[in-house]
């Protein structure tokens, strides 16, 4: 399951990637002058959340890059905070988390 989100997630981003180095490719598009000022607002705001997103994704990657070294070294599903074990239906929901449900809601 991790490996699969893993690569749907990887995915994402270089589509992402890819989206963003196009729009940065102004091409002969922009001739028409400084006409659009809206229009250019409108698609910096849109850069601004892709690259939000696209960050949003390398940390999610990365966390569940380090669920996969917790498998591989035995402390997966194992609460940090507590040493108890994490409900299956935790992990089922979060793949990544290291906290259990009881250790998350005492953060608030």
């Amino acid at each position: 399951m991790l490996i699969g989100k893993i690569e749907e997630s990887k995915a994402e981003l270089n589509y992402l990637r890819a989206t963003l180095s196009k729009k940065n490719d102004s091409g002969t598009d922009k001739t028409s002058g400084n006409s659009k000022v809206m229009e250019d607002g409108a698609e910096t705001a849109e850069k601004e959340n892709m690259n939000q997103l696209a960050v949003r994704l390398q940390k999610f990657i990365g966390s569940l890059e380090k669920a996969l070294m917790r498998i591989k070294n035995g402390t997966y599903g194992v609460c940090i905070e507590s040493g108890k074990l994490i409900s299956k239906e935790r992990l089922r929901l979060v793949p990544h988390t290291q906290h259990s449900i009881e250790a998350k809601l005492k953060q608030r």
